[in-house]
């Protein structure tokens, strides 16, 4: 939580999510205004093994994956794209692990989330 902080204190963090149950569905669309889409990719972090040992026994589709687990993302920081590397830098710093997972668009409605490069059978 300091790193964060240290964020909001160098005007860098524009939102936060925690990401826990409703994964990235449920959390990351609640720190956005209305009209702003995040569009996450789904091939920039790695996801832990036992995502995929889960997905596998269950035989968990990836939407619901991302929906019920955090899959490997634990926070989102959400920073003006100019400040992202001075951020994830902060946040090495801090001793934190950071994957740029995405950008902003614009989108129509309320705040929203599209996933990319989500392959067959992810994150098996």
């Amino acid at each position: 939580m300091k790193p964060l902080l240290a964020l909001h204190k160098a005007g860098l963090l524009k939102a936060a999510a925690h990401i826990t149950g409703g994964g990235l569905p449920g959390n990351l669309p609640r720190v956005l205004p209305a009209g702003l889409e995040a569009v996450v990719d789904a091939a920039t972090w790695p996801v832990p093994p036992v995502f995929a040992w889960l997905a596998a026994a269950g035989n968990i589709a990836a939407d619901e994956m991302l929906r019920v687990f955090n899959c490997g993302i634990g926070m989102v920081a959400v920073v003006p794209a100019a400040a992202a590397e001075d951020a994830a830098a902060r946040l090495r710093q801090a001793g934190e692990t950071v994957f740029r997972i995405g950008e902003l668009a614009a989108g129509q409605g309320p705040a929203g989330l599209r996933v990319e490069n989500l392959p067959e059978g992810w994150p098996r």
